[in-house]
């Protein structure tokens, strides 16, 4: 066996911070300029990115992904297209706050099962006197032999 000289560790460079806002400021920032009517495509927003800010090779990769999140988040609103293709607009800001619930509130389900638990003694008992009503509306008819189920 040869001894081996443990090599030296090679310390990796950190990657310089980017001299840029993030990719989601930048894009609200290029729609509001752009002031399109029909929404602002992906090719003029990045355009308008690649001439104001100094971004680097991955500037469309990244601007795909932006948009896409910007898009969930409800920060932008796609009027044409699917995915990050297509035009993007800023929604109007809302002016009602917080959506209210629709529906029952959910905060009362204990008052709920004890009334459910009562209901379902009746409606035994009914299941009960069906078949009995069933037998006498059969023997009314006549006219259609009774199916099987």
């Amino acid at each position: 066996m040869t001894d081996a000289a443990p090599k030296p560790k090679v310390a990796k460079k950190k990657q310089a911070k980017p001299t840029h806002p993030p990719y989601a400021v930048m894009v609200i920032a290029a729609i509001k300029s752009l002031k399109e009517r029909s929404g602002s495509s992906k090719r003029s927003i990045l355009k308008y990115i690649v001439t104001n800010y100094k971004v680097g090779d991955q500037a469309s990769i990244r601007l795909n992904i932006a948009l896409r999140k910007l898009g969930k988040a409800g920060k932008l609103k796609q009027v044409k297209g699917v995915g990050a293709r297509g035009s993007f607009r800023i929604p109007p800001p809302s002016k009602d706050g917080p959506k209210k619930p629709r529906g029952r509130p959910k905060g009362k389900k204990a008052g709920a099962k004890k009334a459910k638990k009562a209901a379902k003694k009746p409606a035994a008992a009914k299941a009960a006197k069906k078949p009995a009503a069933k037998a006498a509306a059969g023997a009314k008819k006549r006219g259609r032999p009774a199916t099987k189920k």
